[in-house]
């Protein structure tokens, strides 16, 4: 699976102002629910449940809030710089400002864990978040998410 699989230049957003944890999670949910065609209460609410499992926030200013959702028919990415860092409960306790929501379907199972680790990989390269974080062009931070897995894949 591929990084351009999972987003498109439309779901990438730069500079997203968020003040917590639960408004960044409000807000992806609001602009998720637009693009999956689902109420944003319901994204809100499997991201809420996520959490309260342990929180998404990975370390090193990375969050990758994730659920799954009854009715997609695919996975869907979307990734925000936020224009300020965040307390997200990481397990650093790092403030966050590099989030990537991934909603799945169902039953996506397996497909749902490649994605993540995908993420998780290309999230973990401390030269690509660097560059995200030099970056307030959506287009250019589609481009470093969607580039950086071809060139590692080489």
């Amino acid at each position: 699976m591929e990084m351009h699989d999972l987003i498109a230049p439309e779901r990438v957003i730069p500079g997203l102002r968020t003040t917590s944890k639960k408004q960044t999670l409000q807000e992806l949910a609001r602009i998720a629910a637009e693009t999956i065609g689902q109420h944003e209460r319901t994204v809100f609410e499997v991201l809420l449940e996520r959490e309260r499992l342990g929180s998404t926030g990975v370390g090193y200013g990375v969050a990758i809030p994730h659920g799954k959702l009854p009715g997609l028919k695919r996975l869907y990415g979307f990734f925000a710089r936020l224009a300020s860092p965040i307390d997200f409960e990481s397990v650093d306790d790092q403030p966050v400002d590099l989030v990537f929501l991934l909603l799945a379907p169902e039953t996506a199972g397996a497909d749902h864990l490649k994605a993540l680790a995908r993420i998780s990989r290309l999230l973990r390269d401390r030269e690509t978040c660097e560059k995200l974080r030099g970056s307030d062009s959506g287009d250019a931070l589609y481009a470093l998410l969607t580039e950086t897995t071809t060139r590692s894949a080489a």
